[in-house]
């Protein structure tokens, strides 16, 4: 595998998978709308960036290409949630049909970034595996669900179809996101030295940093493709599964101040845990944990090279972008504003 597409090719994920590919020798064709800047994405010789929307891709996105990696989806539960047709066009519509144009522009391998999100709540005592049950809890995980669905089948000896559902993520990312679990408490702790936390810390939540699930993405592009091919792969480890109160304690150990844990509410009966057996199996392994993406998050936070604006919380950017096309409109004439 070579020539990989990329789409959601500027997201969170994205702006850390695609300098992956880079420095690992692939040819990179990017695919995003940029919602978030097209400056994210440092040029380079062997990079193809292209402005498009997956809901129109064409035929001629899929020419000349080994391999594709479908990262595009309107993100997060509350983005869902708001966006619901928008998601299941993006997230289930526009998956399934490009892994359909893949495979008849005889593309190799087809990787579908899912989430873990999709097992819901489990009962106490279960780790869910591949082979678990599924309870999709909201539109963002049933839409994920759904686009597994549709993109599995087309699985063959041709066309090498593979699912990877991912823990929850966080870390450091050219685009990033404060509306994520530890970066949003490693953002609430640095700035107010306070970290609010929900009863009563017992909870358990499956972790994944960002670079390890893009790594975990490039690697199944030259895996065995008679172990991956039609199969689903749970992304993380158990090192990176966290009860929430202890991942609290961690946080504020890293800050340079003292922090005080507020909990508030009943207790939060929600726990679960993921079994990651089977794509450690294949010889993949995480090689981050959270205490690696706190500090990272809080030297970069200390050195000013980033900081909690509306762009790094996904919904609250969403929902600007739609505001400002509104005003747009109805101030637009003749295809411009001042200038026509």
């Amino acid at each position: 595998m070579t020539r990989v597409l990329v789409t959601g090719a500027g997201g969170y994920i994205g702006t850390t998978l695609v300098p992956l590919l880079l420095q690992n020798g692939y040819d990179v064709r990017a695919i995003d709308r940029f919602f978030f800047g097209r400056d994210l994405l440092p040029a380079h010789a062997r990079l193809e960036v292209l402005v498009e929307d997956t809901r129109r891709l064409a035929a001629a996105h899929f020419t000349d290409i080994d391999a594709v990696i479908d990262l595009a989806a309107i993100s997060n539960d509350p983005s869902g949630e708001l966006f619901q047709n928008a998601t299941l066009q993006i997230n289930r519509d526009a998956r399934v049909r490009a892994a359909e144009m893949a495979k008849d522009a005889g593309v190799k391998r087809y990787i579908l970034p899912s989430s873990c999100s999709i097992y819901g709540f489990q009962e106490d005592g279960i780790i869910a595996n591949e082979d678990s049950a599924t309870n999709p809890l909201t539109t963002y995980a049933r839409a994920n669900e759904m686009a597994e669905q549709g993109a599995l089948p087309l699985a063959d000896d041709d066309f090498c179809v593979t699912v990877l559902r991912q823990a929850t993520v966080y870390g450091l990312s050219p685009r990033m996101r404060f509306d994520l679990a530890i970066n949003g408490m490693v953002y609430g702790a640095w700035k107010t030295g306070k970290l609010p936390l929900m009863r009563d810390g017992s909870q358990w939540r499956p972790m994944v940093h960002v670079r390890d699930t893009a790594r975990a993405q490039m690697f199944m592009l030259d895996a065995d493709a008679s172990r991956i091919n039609g199969q689903i792969f749970n992304v993380g480890s158990a090192s990176n599964t966290y009860q929430i109160g202890p991942l609290a304690d961690l946080v504020a150990s890293y800050m340079p101040r003292p922090v005080e844990i507020e909990w508030y509410g009943d207790a939060d009966r929600r726990s679960y845990r993921v079994a990651f057996d089977k794509i450690e199996a294949l010889g993949y392994r995480t090689e981050k944990t959270a205490k690696d993406g706190v500090a990272e998050i809080c030297d970069a936070l200390e050195a000013n090279t980033i900081d909690k604006t509306v762009q790094t919380i996904t919904l609250e950017w969403y929902k600007e972008l739609a505001r400002w096309h509104g005003i747009i409109r109805e101030v637009e004439l003749y295809g411009g504003i001042i200038e026509i």
